[in-house]
C-alpha cells in the first residue's frame, strides 16, 4: 500500500480523499493555486505544494506543475479526483513515465471512454444503443448547423472532453446552434484545455440514470447499482438519488450487465459512471462514460456501505476487489442536493466573497438517519470566481425515499451559510414540491416547475403558521429577556400578550405566552401551537419542536422582526404588538426607481468580449456582452429596443455584481 499520495485537486472532493486516505494511514499531499493558499483542502493534507496562479489553466490544468509537485513531496500515487486533469490520458502516461501511479483507470481506458467521441464508437462497436448523432470533430458553426438540421432539432452541442455542465449546450434553431456553438467550444477550452465538440439528437423527457462500475487490475468488473441524476439546470446536477425511483430490477440488471461488458470491453480498472439517458418508459440509451468518480458518489457509497476512494486506492495499488456481484445489497435510499454560491432570486447568478457564517448541520447517525456534508470551506473562507461554485455536497440517508426526502429537508433547514448567496432555499423548495416526493422526474424538472425561474413568494397554509409561531416566540423570549435588565422603567416596556405577526401582505394575529418552559402561541381562529426549544439569542438556527413535529428554521435579526428561512422561503416577519401595527400600517412604502436606462451585471466575472458599439441600435434579445464566472460564460441580452449610449466596460476586466455593462440612451 502507498505510504504518501498526492491529490490533484482542490475544494470538497480533495477533503474528501484526504478523509479516507487518513483512515487507510497515508500521508496526504494538497497541491494549490495562489487563491487556494488558505483553502481547507491545504490546511487539512500532511504537505502543500503551491502549482500555479488563480486560473486552473495556469495551476491545477498544468501536467508538468503537477509531476513536479509529486517529485518534490515524494508521493508514490496521484489521486485526480474529478473535473481539472482527472480524464486526461496524457496526465495518467505523463505520471506512469515518472513511476508514479494514478490512482485510476489505465491510459488506454480513459482514452477509450473518457473521450465523449471516442466512447460512442467503442459503445457503437461494442453493440451499446446509442443516441443518434455526429460522432466526428466539427470545425466551425457552419458545419455544426448542417450537421444539426440532419439530425433534427432539438440537439445537444457537447465538448468531448467535458463534464459537470461545461461546453455544453441544447439548440432549437439554427440560430442557436450558431451562438451555442462558439460558447460551447470557448467553455470546453478554458475548463478542459480541448475545445472539439460534438452533436447528438436531444432526446426531450428523457431522465440521466448512472450506474457506478468498478474493475480492477485483474479482470473483475462489477456494478454498484445506479444513481439518478435527472434533477439537473443548464445541464448541470442539482440533486441526485440512490437507487432511482424509476428503475425495477430486472432494467437495474440489463443497464449494470450492459455498463459491465462495455467496462470489460476496454479494460477498465478503477470506479467509473457509464451514464444513461433514459425514457418514462424505462428504455435506455449509452450517453458517455465518465472515467473518473463521480460528484454524486456519496449517494451510491450510502446504500452500498463501500467506500469508493478507498476502492480506487487498494485497486491502484494492485489489490483484488474483495466482492463479487452477487455481494453488492442495496440498502435504503440516499439523497444528495449540491449547494451552490449562487444568487437563485437572479436567474442563480454566482456569488462570490467571505463566507461570514457557515454552520452545517451535524453529520452522523440519528434513529436510522444519517446525514453526511461533503464540503472544502470552512467560516470565514473566501468564495472565488476562479472554480466551480459549489460550496458542500448535503446527503441524507434513510430506510425510504419519503424518509431520506423529509431528513433532507430538515438538514437544508439547519444550514446557515451569511456572506453570499447561496441555493439554499431553492433546493428546500425542491424537497416540497409533490411531483418530486412522487418520483414523477425529468431532465426538464426545473424548466417545468419553475417556469418563471425561482421567485420569493409568500408562505401559506402551515408552513406560514410554522414561521408566524416562530417569528412570535422568539420575540416574546426577546421581550422577557429585555424586561430584566435592571434600572429601568417597568412602564417603558409592553406587557401585552397579543401581536401581530406580518409575513409579507398577510397579517396573523397571535396571543403569546408560557407554557411551562415552552411557548404557546394562540391564533385568532383559536389555533394553538406549543413551542419548545433550547434557542438562544444570537444562535444562527431556531431548532426545536413545534408541538410534536421537529423543526429548524434559519434566524436573522432585522429592524421590527427577524428574516426567517424555511422550507424553501426566505421571509421577513416583522413582530408588533397591536398598538405598534397601527402606526406602522401608516407608514409609506419605499419603492425602487425603475427609470434607470443602463444593464448591469448580474454577477461578478470577468468580460469576454462585447458584441455591440456605442452608438449602435440594439433590438431586444440582442447579446451586449459575454462575462465568464466560475468557469460558466454567461450571455447578458437587451431587455428592450434602444440606442446604446455609452459602454462602461472593455474586454478582460474584471466587473463586480451590478457593475454597469452598458448604459442606454
Amino acid at each position: 500500500m502507498f505510504k504518501r499520495i498526492l491529490i490533484a485537486n482542490r475544494g470538497e472532493i480533495a477533503c474528501r480523499i484526504i478523509k479516507t486516505a487518513r483512515q487507510m494511514g497515508i500521508e496526504t499531499v494538497a497541491v494549490y493555486s495562489e487563491a487556494d493558499r488558505d483553502a481547507l483542502h491545504v490546511e487539512m493534507a500532511d504537505d502543500a505544494v503551491a502549482i500555479g496562479p488563480p486560473p486552473a489553466a495556469q495551476s491545477y490544468l498544468v501536467i508538468d506543475n503537477i509531476v513536479a509537485a509529486c517529485k518534490s513531496s515524494g508521493a508514490e500515487a496521484v489521486h485526480p479526483g474529478y473535473g481539472f486533469l482527472s480524464e486526461r490520458a496524457a496526465f495518467a502516461s505523463a505520471l506512469a513515465e515518472t513511476g508514479i501511479v494514478f490512482i485510476g483507470p489505465n491510459a488506454k481506458a480513459i482514452a477509450a471512454m473518457g473521450d465523449k467521441i471516442e466512447s460512442k464508437k467503442a459503445a457503437a462497436r461494442a453493440k451499446v444503443s446509442t443516441v443518434p448523432g455526429h460522432l466526428g470533430v466539427i470545425d466551425d458553426d457552419n458545419q455544426a448547423i448542417a450537421i444539426a438540421e440532419e439530425i433534427g432539432y432539438p440537439v445537444m452541442i457537447k465538448a468531448s472532453a467535458g463534464g459537470g455542465g461545461k461546453g455544453m449546450r441544447i439548440a432549437f434553431s439554427k440560430a442557436e446552434v450558431a451562438e451555442n456553438f462558439a460558447r460551447a467550444r470557448s467553455e470546453a477550452k478554458s475548463s478542459f484545455g480541448d475545445d472539439r465538440v460534438f452533436i447528438e439528437k436531444f432526446i426531450t423527457d428523457p431522465r440521466h440514470i448512472e450506474i457506478q462500475v468498478l474493475g480492477d487490475k485483474h479482470g473483475h468488473v462489477i456494478y454498484l447499482g445506479e444513481r439518478e441524476c435527472s434533477i439537473q439546470r443548464r445541464n448541470q446536477k442539482v440533486i441526485e438519488e440512490a437507487p432511482s425511483p424509476l428503475l425495477d430490477e430486472k432494467t437495474r440488471k440489463l443497464m449494470g450487465e450492459q455498463a459491465v461488458a462495455l467496462a470489460q470491453a476496454v479494460g477498465y480498472d478503477s470506479a467509473g459512471t457509464v451514464e444513461f439517458v433514459a425514457g418514462q418508459d424505462k428504455s435506455f440509451y449509452f450517453l458517455e462514460m465518465n472515467t473518473r468518480l463521480q460528484v454524486e458518489h456519496p449517494v451510491t457509497e450510502l446504500v452500498t456501505g463501500i467506500d469508493l476512494v478507498e476502492q480506487m486506492i487498494r485497486v491502484a495499488a494492485g489489490e483484488p476487489l474483495k466482492f463479487k456481484q452477487s455481494d453488492i445489497k442495496l440498502t435504503g435510499w440516499a439523497v444528495e442536493s449540491r449547494i451552490y454560491a449562487e444568487d437563485p432570486y437572479r436567474n442563480f447568478a454566482p456569488s462570490i466573497g467571505r463566507l461570514v457564517r457557515y454552520r452545517p448541520p451535524a453529520e452522523g447517525v440519528r434513529d436510522g438517519i444519517t446525514v453526511r456534508n461533503d464540503t472544502g470551506v470552512t467560516e470565514g473562507g473566501e468564495i472565488s470566481l476562479y472554480y466551480d461554485p459549489m460550496i458542500a455536497k448535503l446527503v441524507t440517508h434513510a430506510k425510504t425515499r419519503l424518509d431520506a426526502i423529509k431528513a433532507q429537508t430538515e438538514a437544508l433547514d439547519a444550514f446557515t451559510i451569511e456572506g453570499i448567496r447561496h441555493n439554499i432555499p431553492f433546493l428546500a423548495a425542491i424537497m416540497q414540491r409533490p411531483r418530486w416526493r412522487a418520483g414523477k422526474l425529468s431532465t426538464a424538472f426545473i424548466a417545468e416547475e419553475f417556469r418563471g425561474g425561482f421567485e420569493r413568494t409568500a408562505p401559506a397554509g402551515e408552513v406560514a403558521r410554522a414561521i408566524a409561531s416562530v417569528a412570535a416566540a422568539i420575540d416574546h423570549l426577546l421581550g422577557e429577556r429585555k424586561r430584566k435588565i435592571s434600572g429601568q422603567l417597568n412602564t417603558t416596556l409592553t406587557r401585552e400578550r397579543r401581536r401581530a405577526i406580518w409575513l409579507g401582505p398577510d397579517e396573523y394575529h397571535a396571543d403569546v405566552e408560557h407554557d411551562g418552559k415552552a411557548i404557546a402561541v394562540t391564533f385568532e381562529d383559536g389555533a394553538r401551537h406549543v413551542l419548545s426549544s433550547d434557542w438562544i439569542p444570537g444562535v444562527p438556527v431556531w431548532a426545536g419542536k413545534i408541538d410534536s413535529a421537529p423543526v429548524a428554521m434559519h434566524v436573522r435579526a432585522i429592524p421590527n422582526g427577524f428574516e426567517l428561512a424555511y422550507h424553501g422561503f426566505e421571509v421577513k416577519a416583522f413582530v408588533y404588538t397591536e398598538r405598534e401595527a397601527r402606526y406602522a400600517r401608516l407608514m409609506p412604502v419605499k419603492k425602487l426607481s425603475d427609470s434607470e436606462k443602463a444593464v448591469r451585471c448580474p454577477m461578478p466575472g470577468l468580460v469576454v468580449s462585447l458584441g455591440v458599439s456605442e452608438g449602435q441600435e440594439v433590438k431586444a434579445g440582442e447579446t451586449l456582452a459575454v462575462v465568464e464566472a466560475m468557469k460558466m460564460e454567461n450571455i447578458l441580452r437587451a431587455e428592450r429596443d434602444g440606442t446604446i449610449k455609452r459602454i462602461r466596460v472593455k474586454p478582460g476586466d474584471s466587473v463586480a455584481v451590478d457593475a454597469v455593462i452598458v448604459e442606454f440612451a
